[in-house]
């Protein structure tokens, strides 16, 4: 077990160098790893290597270099090629090897890619993260994980680089639960947040002092205090896209659906954010959604 930690804190491979994953694979540079990286596009990779990281020509070259390989992209389609395809870690990693899926996909899709990586002697973990852009560039993401346990104490040094909380949750799958559950509240909280503002814009009172009021009581939220800020601000520039947050609630409710468990207000929260996707907004930061609830209310702020 020691001698697997060891070499875990010596290398690390890192696949997906988007909005999320550039400042991540940078964190583990900064606590000292070495780091290997992959990405789709070439250039996505070039901030990493001039900062000391080494880049491979695909993710089964990166498993052949590192014994833990970390994926971080959009869906469950992504993860199941750079982790299953022809030129996939499968194909490159030795027996006992970790692979980390930090996505947000489903719980029986991570299951279903952990089982097939199984087979082959790889094992994965799936560990979601809450936090957003800025979470992921000051290393205090929230990282909730499934899988192995002992694979978990192997991989925590690179977590606790990338995060502030990080928690081991259970079973293969059991971290996309608890990212699904941390969705729910998210999303839901942004929507009432957006629809409180638009209510205090409406009644003709200063949306910046209802805010500052309802910070000091039981309505209080991170929420409330950071994207409120933002949506008075009028700043939509993506922390978290609004399709990446329309992506996560059709997780939220196809698993719902599949455990016959009623979630009325993410039903809700997900259809806004259908409508901020269907706007034109889906690159946008999910509290765009505050923009179309002005609208339906016939209002238009930004004139």
């Amino acid at each position: 077990m020691q001698e697997g930690i060891t070499m875990a804190k010596q290398k690390v491979g890192f696949i997906g160098l988007g909005l999320m994953g550039r400042p991540m694979a940078l964190n583990l540079l900064k606590a000292g790893f070495e780091v290997h990286v992959w990405a789709r596009r070439s250039e996505s990779m070039q901030p990493l290597l001039d900062a000391g990281a080494h880049g491979a020509a695909s993710p089964a070259a990166l498993a052949e270099a590192v014994p833990v390989t970390i994926s971080m992209v959009a869906d469950a389609p992504d993860v199941a090629e750079v982790t299953l395809g022809p030129n996939g870690v499968v194909q490159g990693a030795r027996a006992g090897h970790i692979h980390v899926d930090m996505s947000t996909i489903a719980p029986g899709a991570a299951k279903e890619i952990a089982a097939q990586l199984a087979e082959r002697g790889v094992r994965m973990l799936d560990a979601p993260v809450s936090g957003g852009e800025v979470g992921a560039i000051e290393g205090t993401l929230t990282i909730m994980v499934g899988g192995d346990e002992v694979a978990f104490q192997e991989a925590l040094p690179f977590f606790e680089a990338m995060g502030k909380r990080v928690t081991y949750v259970g079973a293969s799958g059991a971290g996309q639960v608890a990212k699904a559950c941390n969705q729910v509240l998210t999303g839901v909280t942004v929507v009432a947040v957006a629809e409180a503002l638009n209510l205090a814009r409406a009644a003709g009172v200063d949306p910046e002092r209802v805010r500052e009021a309802l910070l000091g009581g039981s309505a209080y939220s991170k929420v409330l205090e950071n994207h409120g800020a933002r949506m008075l601000a009028r700043n939509f520039r993506p922390g978290f896209k609004a399709w990446m947050h329309q992506k996560d609630m059709r997780i939220v409710l196809d698993e719902a659906h599949r455990l016959n468990v009623p979630t009325l207000t993410s039903a809700v929260a997900a259809q806004l954010f259908n409508a901020v996707v269907g706007s034109g907004k889906g690159e946008e930061d999910s509290i765009a959604v505050l923009q179309i609830l002005e609208a339906m209310s016939g209002a238009n702020p930004e004139t």
